[in-house]
């Protein structure tokens, strides 16, 4: 079943022209804008042109989920095939299935809100055009990385998206900025090395580099000492981008040091290309090796679980000058935790809700890395002692739209039931209740005993930000007066945003002292409301993404056998 019926060759140009169209969008930034386009500001003219390419790359995304045949997810769609490097057999190999569309959408859908976003609110740096150029490159590399069916090919577009990312941080970022893009950078070429020497042992041993007849081998080919040594050496590579514990470290200062659009596409997309290689390639392709190391790949996504979670209760707790991009960041630590949880299950049950995970991870964390631009814009700090001091800093009082909207965010991130988060974490727990023959029972039980320990964990901390970012602290001495405790308007500026003061005697929390804050603005809304609704639409229906991944995850678990 398609929603509307395309023809194979049109298909073939809808993946083309998205993996190929931000590469060329990159190179028309950097060109002189023709007179006609220039208006009275050149550097919005550039910034529209980004609008304008993610735009026309996300409606190519969404035909080309229309044009799906949703019937056969399990089988390769859109492919197009054509030899490279004969020498080598390396062909451009495109194609996509139930499990690569969902994620090709996400990232265009990212993309294009962040162009849109940018356009109004330009983060402080060098030049429009280069910010525009990277940005594209790195949607293009990331859309390849999700589109190509050839190991050599996959690794080129998994490196392609380093060097924006990188400037990205480096130069449009806040404080620590150069340390944190340096850190990012050789954490994640280190693994990237170690993971094409497992690359090319895979296609030099099995004599082809084309991962749809390698997943259709299941590994036949290959003896079990050649897959554990992949699985060990792509592991390691892909483990440093999703990040998996102790590979971590860079993840919580990019993300700090990054401006908003570059968290939100690091959150959003960039970490789900790791995990999607776990499930694209080692899991198909060498599970045998896959099933050597995955009570240690579990150990380690049970521990960066907690570990995320106890490091997010350390930096919310009062006094401890927490930033809070910094504690969003150590939250996708134990998010993407359940994501290798539910890949080390090497079940359907499990697999499929990494998957959804992944999916749900990109839209909430992509928002709430929105929401806390938003509020370090107004307030001019992300540091949360300030943003839930004594200070009328309460956002419900203040910018109401924006404290609700935090609040749906953080309930959504916690796996409320209802919202997207709550299917993914649900499924990794029941996959690592019953695991894939030959793993350890007992073993992964705990695992999964760990693993629900640390959603009560992520409860926690999300519902004490909320409580003091959305709600406000009293001062600790009841004995105060309400002007005691209002904020001091004399001796430095008033947050970004400040509309006058709430007059004395109006109804609400606020003083007669504490400023407005502006509450959600147009650009703001247009550019968090698709977030928002699909992470309510896909905790209402998870079977959208669940009808799409499942047979193709049968498939690929089974080794090409329907």
């Amino acid at each position: 079943m398609t929603v509307i019926d395309i023809s194979p060759s049109v298909m073939q140009f809808l993946l083309a022209f998205i993996v190929v169209a931000p590469l060329l969008g990159a190179l028309a930034a950097l060109l002189p804008a023709p007179p006609g386009l220039k208006g009275k500001n050149p550097d919005q003219a550039v910034l529209r042109h980004g609008v304008t390419v993610t735009g026309a790359v996300l409606v190519a995304a969404i035909v080309l989920a229309a044009g799906f045949d949703h019937d056969h997810p399990a089988t390769m769609q859109a492919t197009t095939d054509i030899s490279w490097i004969p020498a080598l057999d390396v062909r451009i190999h495109l194609g996509i299935d139930g499990i690569s569309l969902p994620l090709l959408v996400l990232t265009a859908l990212l993309t294009f809100l962040c162009a849109l976003y940018s356009y109004f609110k330009l983060p402080a740096g060098p030049s429009p055009k280069a910010f525009v150029a990277l940005v594209l490159v790195l949607e293009s590399g990331t859309l390849a990385t999700f589109a190509v069916l050839d190991l050599l090919l996959f690794f080129l577009a998994f490196e392609m998206v380093l060097i924006p990312m990188y400037f990205l941080i480096a130069r449009w970022g806040g404080d620590q900025r150069q340390a944190a893009a340096w850190k990012f950078i050789l954490y994640t070429l280190l693994g990237s090395v170690v993971m094409l020497l497992g690359l090319l042992l895979i296609g030099l041993k099995s004599g082809t580099f084309d991962m749809v007849a390698l997943a259709t081998d299941n590994g036949r080919g290959l003896t079990t000492s050649v897959q554990v040594i992949a699985v060990l050496a792509i592991g390691l590579g892909l483990a440093v981008k999703t990040p998996m514990w102790p590979l971590h470290s860079w993840l919580p200062d990019a993300h700090t040091a990054a401006p908003t659009v570059g968290s939100v596409l690091l959150a959003g997309v960039l970490l789900k290309m790791g995990t999607y290689g776990f499930v694209r390639i080692l899991l198909p392709v060498a599970p045998d090796g896959m099933r050597t190391f995955a009570p240690y790949l579990a150990a380690f996504a049970v521990v960066g679980i907690v570990y995320g979670s106890l490091a997010c209760l350390a930096l919310a707790r009062t006094g401890a000058k927490g930033d809070l991009k910094r504690l969003i960041a150590y939250s996708s630590v134990g998010h993407m935790g359940f994501v290798l949880l539910g890949i080390a299950t090497m079940t359907p049950t499990g697999v499929n809700g990494a998957l959804f995970a992944n999916i749900a991870h990109g839209l909430i964390t992509g928002l709430l890395f929105f929401l806390v631009g938003a509020v370090k814009d107004r307030y001019g700090t992300a540091d949360l002692d300030t943003l839930a001091g004594a200070t009328g800093a309460a956002l419900y009082g203040r910018a109401p739209r924006l404290g609700a909207l935090l609040a749906f965010a953080a309930a959504a991130s916690l796996g409320l039931p209802g919202l997207a988060g709550f299917w993914g974490e649900m499924l990794t727990l029941f996959g690592a209740y019953s695991p894939a023959e030959g793993l350890s029972r007992p073993a992964f039980r705990t695992f999964m005993a760990i693993g629900a320990f640390g959603t009560l964990l992520t409860a926690a901390y999300m519902l004490i930000v909320v409580r003091r970012v959305c709600m406000g602290e009293q001062a600790p001495h009841s004995r105060l007066s309400p002007d005691d405790r209002a904020p001091r308007t004399t001796g430095g500026p008033e947050p970004s945003g400040a509309a006058g003061s709430q007059p004395s005697g109006s109804a609400g929390p606020r003083t007669a002292t504490t400023p407005q804050l502006a509450d959600i603005h147009p650009y703001e809304a247009a550019a968090w409301t698709p977030l928002a609704a699909l992470t309510v639409v896909a905790g209402l229906w998870p079977a959208v993404l669940l009808g799409l991944t499942d047979p193709a995850v049968q498939q690929l678990l089974a080794g090409g056998k329907s």
